[in-house]
């Protein structure tokens, strides 16, 4: 039965899928192994790609892997089977954050997710552009907080004055990461040089985007500098559109599934032609990240902020080839 699994599930496509995932600063944060005899991936981090000053608890690096551990479980339903994950299944060994099994073909159950995403991981970027303005039906974001519920975690979309209130704190976490020299040092580690180019990770400088000519929407400067020849400055939508994702707890489990949640909810907006950028800054200052919550001190983490909108796509960021990232594939494939 495994040999006949694997024979129809392309382990490289599977994993180029999930290496499409979004990450924090494009580090890819993740390593593959399947185990042929069982049919299953197992999905680690690569603690080496985290980020010591921005994300020192691995709480990013948590949301990056379980990105691509969505992506892996579309990628395998599209392929005809049913992907069954535990997240942290083993104690002992803390740098295994996922193991995803391939069960029986999924045409003898519901699938769990629509058959459009698929599609959608090979479309998804980052737009750091300005969008239209146009708001998201009600529908949509209906779509969008189901999405994320299927994943453990819950969307929530703040009145006008409550966004106000987030990108203020969002501003004040740049402000800060602009002043920190290790932060800014380590932001730009990830952003391409024309002498030293990372063909593979990384931000080349086309990804970067635009700023804001009115300074309310407060997108990251990754050159952790003001150099209008590099980030030229244009207006943003007056009203922007932000979601916040939050799950009940904070614990590694709880990231894993944030993570799963941002990528299913920016898989199903890339299938309406809806286009999405991270405000992550917010999350990387502790006294800001619990001032975000809608009810500080109360149950709930905000695990990212989300800016949705109708605009042009970005460019698109590196990645990695399977090779780079997974082992264990039989050698006569």
């Amino acid at each position: 039965m495994h040999n006949t699994t694997l024979d129809a599930v392309n382990p490289e496509t599977c994993v180029s899928a999930a290496v499409a995932a979004p990450s924090i600063h494009n580090t890819q944060p993740w390593s593959f192994h399947l185990d042929p005899l069982s049919a299953t991936f197992q999905v680690r981090a690569a603690p080496e790609r985290g980020l010591r000053h921005a994300d020192p608890a691995g709480r990013a690096l948590h949301l990056s892997v379980g990105a691509s551990l969505l992506n892996l479980r579309v990628a395998i339903a599209h392929a005809g089977w049913s992907p069954v994950r535990r997240l942290l299944p083993s104690p002992d060994d803390p740098g295994l954050l996922a193991i995803v099994r391939l069960a029986g073909a999924v045409a003898r159950r519901p699938t769990e997710h629509r058959t459009d995403l698929y599609e959608a991981i090979w479309r998804r970027r980052s737009s750091r552009l300005p969008f239209s303005g146009r708001p998201l039906p009600p529908y949509l974001r209906n779509e969008l907080g189901e999405a994320a519920r299927a994943e453990g975690a819950r969307l929530w979309f703040p009145d006008p004055v409550e966004t106000g209130r987030l990108l203020r704190l969002t501003a004040e976490a740049e402000r800060r990461n602009r002043i920190d020299a290790d932060r800014a040092d380590e932001s730009n580690r990830w952003v391409h040089q024309d002498l030293q180019p990372r063909p593979d990770v990384g931000l080349p400088q086309a990804v970067l985007g635009l700023q804001d000519a009115r300074e309310h929407l407060p997108l990251r400067d990754f050159t952790a500098q003001r150099h209008t020849e590099r980030l030229l400055a244009r207006p943003f939508e007056a009203a922007p559109v932000i979601a916040v994702l939050i799950t009940e707890h904070d614990r590694r489990a709880d990231w894993l599934r944030a993570g799963q949640a941002l990528q299913h909810v920016w898989l199903l907006a890339t299938a309406h032609r809806v286009c999405a950028s991270l405000l992550h800054q917010g999350l990387e200052w502790p006294d800001l990240r619990s001032s975000l919550s809608p009810t500080p001190g109360r149950t709930g983490h905000v695990q990212m902020l989300i800016r949705f909108g109708y605009g042009p796509e970005g460019a698109e960021s590196p990645r990695r080839v399977p090779s780079m990232v997974l082992d264990g594939v039989p050698a006569e494939r």
